[in-house]
């Protein structure tokens, strides 16, 4: 069973925002005008794009739509302190899950039914917690430029390759690295590292009929051995290289990074400094995890 009504008493972004996430948001907000654009101009159309496109072709989850679901994001949201968005599930066969908002508008995320389809409703709160990281963290104004030229590629092919090939690497180095922050929203909302480390390695490699299979130490060594490749100048090379174009960090990557820092005293001490509350009492030191 999954915790209900837990809270980060007065979680702030600030507080869980990886290092790289806070050095390449710096970097991107020198790009002169990418802040109006997005609100001015992508923002409003691609909001109203997507919600007919989300009306239209999704299901919206509520009290009375697939409430399970429903419940999981209401307790991802009291741990993160954060007001429920719009959860909407959409049938489509490619595992994936992605958010949209914009300031003083209704946020939403949509998650993909073969994402469902190989999760537990453990990692399916993970899954949620994740995006609601980058609602958390206001990634919206970065983030929506990026969604919209995937969303176009998928599409358009032709016109969408011509898009994201338009994408500046830098914007795509500050995606990659808000990921990072978000994976561990998805831990603090769960903390449980191996429910995030599990729902990575299903996305490296699993489907609904070997997932049960999958193994989940051998996928923890497996990414700790991806440091060995940087021991070499060539490794280092060949690893930027297979990265630069990717929206996301490489699955093993997040599992490291998540790995390290549910091992870290930060992460020991944030859990400490906000404390955990449970139906208004106070939890154990680390908060309770009935799975």
């Amino acid at each position: 069973m999954l915790p209900l009504n837990t809270q980060l008493i007065g979680l702030k972004a600030d507080s869980f925002r990886h290092p790289l996430d806070l050095e390449a948001t710096k970097a991107l907000k020198q790009i002169p005008g990418i802040d109006m654009m997005v609100r001015n101009v992508l923002g409003p159309l691609a909001e109203q794009v997507f919600y007919v496109e989300n009306i239209a072709s999704s299901v919206l989850v509520g009290e009375k739509q697939l409430p399970d679901l429903h419940q999981l994001l209401l307790s991802a949201c009291k741990t993160l302190d954060i007001d429920p968005p719009q959860l909407y599930i959409r049938q489509h066969p490619a595992p994936n899950a992605y958010t949209f908002a914009m300031r003083g508008k209704q946020p939403f995320i949509v998650v993909h039914t073969s994402l469902i389809d190989m999760l537990e409703p453990e990692e399916i709160q993970a899954v949620i917690a994740h995006e609601l990281g980058h609602l958390k963290c206001d990634h919206s104004v970065y983030l929506t430029p990026v969604n919209i030229l995937i969303l176009a590629a998928a599409a358009v092919p032709t016109v969408g390759t011509i898009l994201a090939q338009a994408i500046q690497a830098q914007l795509l180095e500050w995606v990659r690295c808000a990921e990072f922050t978000c994976d561990r929203a998805a831990l603090l909302a769960t903390q449980n590292p191996k429910v995030v480390m599990s729902v990575l390695m299903k996305l490296a490699g699993g489907s609904p009929r070997i997932a049960p299979q999958l193994n989940l130490d051998a996928f923890i060594a497996q990414a700790r051995a991806y440091d060995d490749i940087s021991k070499t100048e060539l490794g280092e090379m060949v690893k930027e290289a297979r990265t630069a174009q990717l929206t996301h960090p490489v699955p093993v990557l997040r599992a490291r990074e998540i790995d390290r820092w549910a091992s870290s005293q930060e992460y020991q001490k944030l859990l400490q400094n906000h404390k955990i509350e449970y139906n208004n009492e106070v939890a154990p030191k680390g908060g309770w995890r009935n799975w």
